[in-house]
């Protein structure tokens, strides 16, 4: 019997490398995007490469009705979700606090720590009536240590950090795995969205290293789901070699 595994924000970056590396591993899967062609058009990608069950939910996880109306009552068939991914999420902005756009504020908060609690709030009863599941949070080096300029993003990586920390205790008596993944610097859309579409400074953000992956990720996601049921991995800080911590860089 194929498992099941929930990926958000599975149209590009972290989430798309995720759902290609479980569906090529012959997992079933249900992705979530904003995106609807982009989002169905990779579901149709996985189904003919991997000849694997996916179901494709176009829905914003900032707007909690939009989440209740896809997660809350899902299709019999796929209900026994093994493993939950929250990778949904993004940076916008890189200015000090003074001069930080409230509406980019909202936007993360809304997406990076609500958007966050609605789906596990909607995917976590399918797991406790059967005392067995995981769920994996995608965080970032930012909710592990603040830097100049990160000031809101920063904050809500802490609040997945402490959310994860807090479910892992809240969760035991159901046998449910909790692991929080933090990457560094990763070569996505990631710095393209936070420097709003300047592609100039998105790619100037990589120059004289090599960044993360987003293959990278998703390897380690895999890894951390298939171990023994006995062992958890309760989190992990991810970086590329030259990266030291948050801001501190080796550029060649």
């Amino acid at each position: 019997m194929h498992k099941i595994v929930l990926i958000t924000g599975a149209t590009s970056g972290f989430g798309k490398a995720i759902a290609e590396k479980f569906a090529s591993n012959h997992w079933n899967c249900i992705i979530t995007g904003r995106r609807a062609d982009r989002l169905h058009a990779f579901a149709d990608e996985l189904r003919e490469k991997y000849s694997v069950r996916i179901l494709s939910l176009v829905f914003n996880v900032q707007h909690k009705e939009e989440v209740r109306q896809n997660l809350y009552d899902l299709p019999a068939e796929w209900k026994d979700i093994d493993i939950l991914v929250n990778n949904a999420g993004l940076a916008l902005g890189r200015d000090t606090f003074e001069k930080g756009s409230i509406d980019d504020w909202d936007t993360m908060i809304d997406t990076n720590v609500k958007g966050l609690l609605y789906v596990t709030k909607a995917v976590v009863p399918y797991m406790t009536s059967k005392k067995q599941g995981h769920i994996i949070n995608i965080g970032s080096v930012a909710g592990k240590e603040v830097y100049e300029k990160g000031n809101v993003y920063c904050a809500t990586k802490f609040a997945v950090d402490a959310i994860s920390k807090s479910l892992r205790i809240d969760l035991l008596p159901y046998k449910i795995k909790v692991t929080a993944i933090h990457p560094g610097s990763a070569d996505t859309e990631f710095s393209l969205v936070r420097f709003n579409g300047d592609g100039d400074k998105a790619k100037r953000a990589y120059e004289g290293y090599t960044p993360l992956h987003a293959r990278d990720i998703a390897d380690i996601t895999w890894y951390c789901s298939t171990l023994p049921p006995h062992v958890c991995i309760n989190e992990l800080i991810v970086t590329c070699t030259a990266q030291g911590s948050a801001v501190n860089f080796y550029r060649e």
